[in-house]
């Protein structure tokens, strides 16, 4: 194991943090896998998960299994996870600008697009190094003038060369579910499967350049320009998986995941061994234009009658909103038949505010796709 300390900007003076990549595999190796946990840095069951799957990539590196480098960042958000106000957590959002930390990561597929013009050719292995090799170059020529955007750089330069990144999250209180792209989704399946993803959600483009989508999108977008005149594989991808709900942090889970994660990167070759055989698919993959963001008009105490992982009928009843003064009480129901794989953890609601998620199987959204 190989552990590297990557320097932030720091805010003020006596600021200073860093964020820990721990690198396994031989050297040189084949192909390069990318974890990170918490970029929310109040979703500790990642956080677990990568102390767990630290320790299992030890003996697995001891035992000369590993085939491809395995990056892991256990504690991707070290600015995030400090921030707490009156012993309440406050890690999806910077505190002084207000953005979201998994969203608005650099986008340079046109920088990298306009310097590999005109140096492609009709080797697909020797184009995907070529891209690459610009990208880390472009990022290398980024400069950061905040403490966020030093921290978006720093993940993004660890895991820009990656054929894989994992970004380990969780929701509120939910069931194991995970996005990625439906060009990744053939390759990320079997994840699904070993992790238990009880829907898992389909976009090529959900907006807000998060960070899983920061790899995708670059190479997609270079697809699409040149893909009619040169062979451009698809050079990364990436999935973010969540974990269940923010309270779901035991030792038991955590052991149970991480197994499920080992599982997967022996199944896609990153580790020697035989492949577990794969369970059954819990839902079928979905489009995430297809998941309901459910939200109460009134506010006023939530009382939910539907459970995570519960498949709902169309019109079904999800929850109540009761007004304790006026005794009013407002049925919430879904408007299409999907799987609530996730709701809020609060339990008095505001008028407009988004209860719960269910996925359905049919597209009707478009543009910004994603929670704030």
């Amino acid at each position: 194991m190989r552990h590297q300390i990557h320097d932030l900007l720091a805010p003020l003076p006596g600021t200073a943090r860093q964020i820990h990549s721990f690198h396994f595999g031989p050297q040189p190796a084949k192909g390069k896998i990318y974890i990170q946990s918490s970029l929310h840095a109040d979703e500790m069951p990642g956080m677990l998960v990568a102390w767990h799957l630290k320790q299992r990539l030890a003996e697995l590196e001891a035992a000369g299994r590993l085939r491809s480098e395995i990056v892991l960042v256990p504690v991707a958000n070290p600015a995030g996870l400090e921030q707490v106000l009156m012993d309440v957590p406050l890690g999806r959002y910077e505190l002084e600008s207000g953005q979201n930390f998994n969203r608005w990561f650099v986008d340079l597929s046109e920088e990298v697009g306009n310097a590999i013009e005109g140096q492609l050719g009709d080797d697909p292995q020797r184009n995907l190094e070529l891209i690459r090799d610009s990208l880390r170059h472009a990022l290398a020529r980024q400069t950061a003038s905040t403490q966020l955007q030093s921290q978006r750089l720093t993940l993004q330069r660890l895991a820009c060369d990656a054929d894989m990144v994992l970004d380990l999250h969780c929701d509120f209180e939910a069931v194991a579910h995970l996005y990625t792209t439906p060009e990744a989704w053939p390759q990320v399946e079997p994840l699904a499967r070993y992790i238990g993803a009880q829907a898992s959600l389909l976009a090529t483009d959900s907006g807000g350049q998060s960070f899983d989508e920061c790899f995708t999108l670059l190479w997609w977008q270079l697809k699409e320009r040149f893909g009619e005149h040169f062979d451009i594989p698809h050079g990364s991808f990436s999935v973010t998986v969540e974990l269940r709900g923010q309270g779901d942090v035991s030792h038991p889970m955590a052991s149970l995941d991480s197994q499920a994660l080992i599982d997967y990167l022996i199944q896609f070759g990153a580790i020697a061994g035989e492949p577990a055989p794969l369970p059954d698919l819990p839902y079928p993959a979905t489009p995430l234009a297809g998941v309901e963001p459910v939200a109460t008009p009134v506010g006023g105490l939530l009382v939910f009658s539907a459970l995570p992982g519960q498949y709902l009928e169309a019109g079904q009843l999800i929850a109540e909103i009761i007004d304790p003064i006026s005794d009013r009480v407002t049925p919430v129901h879904c408007t299409a038949a999907g799987l609530m794989y996730a709701r809020s953890l609060r339990r008095m609601a505001t008028a407009g505010m988004v209860i719960a998620h269910v996925a359905g199987a049919e597209a009707y959204r478009s543009g910004y796709l994603l929670s704030p």
